[in-house]
């Protein structure tokens, strides 16, 4: 089982709003390029790639047999997280989610 890490960050409301933006699909890579300085709102648009790209597999998958069942508990994932992303950005707070926050690392 994994550590749920979990960090308080003092951040602006701008830095909170870019990071925001970050778990709204493609947009998250808007938060990628215009700040890339913050560490906080890059924290938050790495997660926020690993789950669109994510959400787009599950796409590709309704082709293949099977695609729905994969493709149904994708969606209802990601949006899950979408919503404690910005929920933890609201917050303040920087939380690594389980496996997405390992492969974000990796961008």
């Amino acid at each position: 089982m994994s550590q749920v890490q979990m960090v308080e960050v003092q951040s602006g409301l701008s830095s909170k709003i870019v990071a925001c933006m970050s778990y709204l699909g493609i947009l998250a890579l808007i938060p990628l390029v215009l700040n890339r300085d913050d560490d906080y709102v890059r924290f938050h648009a790495r997660q926020g790639i690993v789950i669109w790209m994510w959400e787009v597999l599950a796409v590709y998958a309704l082709v293949l047999p099977g695609g729905r069942l994969f493709f149904s508990v994708s969606s209802f994932l990601c949006f899950a997280l979408s919503v404690v992303g910005v929920v933890s950005v609201l917050l303040g707070r920087a939380w690594k989610f389980p496996v997405v926050g390992k492969w974000a690392e990796s961008i």
